[in-house]
């Protein structure tokens, strides 16, 4: 995968980060990298997989996209990894959804969640609760790592085994920050290495210890100079990434809920500040036209354009009204209505 470096990286956000927000990201300033929202190998190796699929759903505009999974059983992740690798996910997508082609869904790598905090996650044995159970961890690596090889070799693709990343995002440590299990990590030769700069009790309360990732990146130099180290969290400025990447020798920047503050985060001079009440409202229609249009089966519940409402409709007088009112639509054709008749200037 040729990025630049340092590249910016769409963090996987869970019922946020679905093909319609990456393709209106897209629109407004694409990043370097895309991650899909994180999705379950157990669920997917089950019978209650329809159900996980749009999670998958992609469109040729996310390129090169990243497949983030989580879960508990090695094997679950081999079979996903080789399904994903060889198309067999693509092919089920393109079944389900005709305006999708299959050779447009882009997958260029997978990524496992070692990261997620979430209570219910962790004591299941999942997520960050792996940083406290390493042989589990590195089981999973290898599945991932093997699984993805042998679907390349199936499709024809075996010369790109080393074009298909494999990667990691995690925290800095379970209680406290523990560069042992980055150690362990790195051992793996992982592709790609993510980490977000607090540990799992710190959970978002604290400030993003940096210094602690640049000495990760710095323990990368001796245990595994091809892997590329991320870092994660805080970031609300291309600028500021830029920064973070030169002064802890950095190879990208994953930004999440920066993106919420202002969508065009990506570009190298964001007209967001800037732009009209009404220039953002045609935004906001965009995205809930989009999703009308990708969501015809009612995959994805009219509430989740809430969190997005919040993103689009702000920074300007009688913002907070009109989105609770635009947040009390029963209805699509309601939202579009009350978006399309708009008076606010």
């Amino acid at each position: 995968m040729n990025l630049p470096r340092p590249f910016f990286v769409l963090a996987p956000m869970d019922d946020v980060t679905d093909t319609v927000f990456r393709q209106m990201i897209a629109t407004t300033a694409a990043p370097d990298l895309y991650f899909t929202e994180f999705v379950n190998v157990d669920g997917l190796q089950s019978p209650g997989r329809p159900k996980l699929l749009p999670k998958l759903v992609a469109t040729a505009s996310e390129k090169p996209l990243i497949v983030q999974l989580w879960g508990k059983t090695p094997g679950n992740y081999y079979k996903c990894a080789r399904e994903i690798a060889n198309g067999t996910f693509a092919l089920e997508i393109a079944a389900m959804y005709p305006n999708i082609k299959e050779n447009e869904i882009n997958f260029a790598g997978i990524d496992i969640n070692m990261g997620c905090p979430a209570k219910p996650v962790v004591q299941n044995g999942c997520c960050s609760a792996l940083i406290n159970n390493r042989e589990l961890a590195s089981e999973i690596i290898i599945a991932v790592q093997q699984g993805s090889a042998e679907g390349l070799k199936e499709a024809g693709r075996g010369d790109e085994v080393g074009d298909f990343p494999v990667s990691v995002k995690t925290r800095l440590g379970w209680n406290e920050i523990d560069f042992s299990w980055h150690e362990h990590l790195l051992s793996h030769k992982l592709n790609m290495l993510t980490i977000h700069g607090r540990t799992r009790k710190e959970m978002s309360k604290v400030p993003n210890h940096w210094d602690a990732i640049g000495h990760i990146a710095r323990l990368r130099t001796s245990l595994s100079p091809d892997t590329k180290i991320i870092g994660n969290g805080d970031i609300v400025t291309r600028d500021q990434g830029l920064q973070l990447a030169e002064d802890y020798g950095l190879d990208g920047l994953m930004i999440g809920r920066g993106v919420f503050h202002d969508p065009y985060v990506f570009a190298e001079s964001s007209p967001w500040g800037n732009m009209t009440p009404q220039q953002k409202i045609d935004l906001y229609t965009s995205h809930v036209k989009l999703f009308a249009e990708t969501w015809k089966n009612q995959e994805r519940n009219i509430v989740t354009l809430n969190k997005f409402c919040k993103v689009y409709i702000e920074g300007f007088p009688g913002a907070k009204e009109f989105r609770e009112r635009l947040m009390d639509a029963e209805s699509i054709e309601n939202l579009l209505s009350m978006l399309e008749s708009s008076s606010i200037s």
